[in-house]
């Protein structure tokens, strides 16, 4: 990922949180038929430092699973919060008219070797967290262990699960951090005013982050 330093977040903490907050990457593998990607809802854990670890699951029937180059490394991708930025927002535009719309983005790249498994205890374990995780914001969270066991026996059998030791963690927070403080300003407010939430969500981003 091309990443100017204006930009680059390499704060790990910062990293990991964003990756729970997006919830779901894009694992993407090679293999003797050439690429593959699948978008899959992912757990990350600090171990082993310094980087941590992905984990999650596919479907049987997706065979990327068998078509990934066996101890091959992956790339995983998640892209946060992003909008279109319109030159309009930028005081400069007044001043020059030397202004061009752009794109704002927070987006996160991990890579390393990729390990598929199909046993049953850790692929549960995944299902729980991952449930728990995202039900847990629920004034009636579902559990696992609400539905049937035999059910669940029968959904563990219908996927596999992985695991991505990070060999290597980018993160980008494209916040227009490479223009004067008054179009920052400008991009901020206009994207604070913007009716969608990925939008409003960045310029929270730019507040937090003193932009």
């Amino acid at each position: 990922m091309y990443v100017p330093n204006h930009f680059k977040e390499d704060r790990v903490a910062e990293l990991h949180a964003a990756i729970r907050r997006i919830g779901i990457g894009t694992l993407i593998t090679q293999g003797a038929d050439g690429m593959e990607a699948s978008h899959i809802p992912m757990l990350i854990d600090p171990e082993p430092a310094p980087h941590g670890t992905l984990r999650g699951h596919i479907a049987r029937g997706n065979g990327q699973w068998k078509r990934a180059t066996a101890g091959g490394e992956a790339l995983v991708t998640f892209l946060g919060p992003d909008a279109y930025t319109t030159p309009n927002w930028f005081p400069s535009k007044r001043e020059t008219g030397k202004v061009v719309p752009t794109w704002n983005y927070i987006a996160i790249h991990a890579s390393g070797p990729l390990r598929f498994f199909e046993d049953k205890a850790p692929l549960l374990d995944i299902v729980t967290r991952l449930t728990d995780l995202h039900e847990g914001r629920r004034a009636a969270p579902w559990a696992v262990t609400d539905a049937p066991p035999d059910y669940i026996e029968t959904m563990l059998k219908a996927i596999v699960g992985f695991e991505l030791p990070i060999a290597r963690l980018e993160g980008k927070w494209k916040l227009s951090q490479n223009k004067s403080a008054a179009d920052v300003a400008g991009v901020r407010d206009g994207l604070a005013a913007e009716q969608d939430e990925d939008a409003r969500a960045l310029a929270r981003t730019m507040v937090d982050r003193n932009l």
